[in-house]
């Protein structure tokens, strides 16, 4: 790969243009060919050759990239992407609304807000949803009330549930653990807590759900969900207390 990048980056230098890789969902490439990669780019960047990466990936992958190689902290830059601010998030529903000459009541817009949290893909679906509950302009509290159980059985069927289908009877456990706890995050020892298990014996199913993107940890023996409103889906996904069992 290092030969590849320093090749093509020589290539577009004379052409007086760029090499730039798009790569989503990156937390999912395996260490070692991360490891490649990072180390075909620092050799392009000593080069000072016209390569650059740009990835998305979940909150891990900043730490997974420091694994695979330790200066990769040095080489990029983690911007974080989370919740859109209040103003942002208003933004988001309104501007595209009013483009078209439609206008959302400030009780339907704090109600989207607080039902996505301000998570970007989730203002979409409640604004997707919210549109067409509407018969007419202003949008109201009455139509986002009514695309809200739309919105979240469309999540459920397909944004959730291709996630939870990727799990083991054991992880799905443990994020209902979780999400008995709340939205999170929470404390290793509470959650094996919750399972009546060692927190020790719990390690590699935790190690695993991180690798599946399901969770991450924020800090120091804490975890979190990667997405909001999981802890929710969790409880009506596996509902009741059998899966204390």
């Amino acid at each position: 790969m290092q030969a590849l990048l320093e090749v093509t980056g020589d290539a577009a230098k004379k052409a007086g243009t760029a090499l730039v890789m798009f790569v989503d969902e990156l937390q999912y490439v395996a260490e070692e060919e991360l490891a490649a990669m990072i180390t075909a780019l620092h050799r392009t960047a000593q080069r000072s050759l016209p390569v650059v990466l740009v990835g998305a990936g979940l909150p891990q992958l900043p730490g997974k990239m420091g694994r695979a190689k330790s200066y990769a902290e040095r080489l990029f830059d983690f911007p974080q992407i989370g919740p859109l601010p209040r103003d942002a998030a208003r933004l988001a529903i309104t501007k595209p609304a009013l483009d078209q000459d439609v206008v959302v009541e400030e009780g339907a817009l704090d109600r989207i807000i607080q039902e996505t949290r301000g998570y970007p893909y989730f203002l979409q679906e409640w604004g997707k949803h919210a549109w067409d509950a509407a018969d007419a302009s202003p949008i109201t509290l009455e139509d986002v009330e009514r695309a809200t159980a739309s919105a979240i059985a469309a999540l459920d069927e397909s944004f959730f549930r291709v996630r939870f289908d990727r799990l083991t009877p054991l992880e799905k456990k443990y994020l209902r653990a979780m999400a008995e706890l709340g939205a999170g995050p929470h404390r290793s020892g509470d959650i094996a807590e919750q399972l009546r298990r060692d927190v020790t014996s719990l390690g590699p199913t935790r190690s695993q759900l991180i690798v599946k993107g399901m969770i991450w940890s924020p800090s120091h023996g804490d975890t979190a969900f990667t997405v909001p409103l999981f802890d929710e889906f969790m409880k009506r996904i596996i509902p009741g207390d059998d899966w204390k069992q």
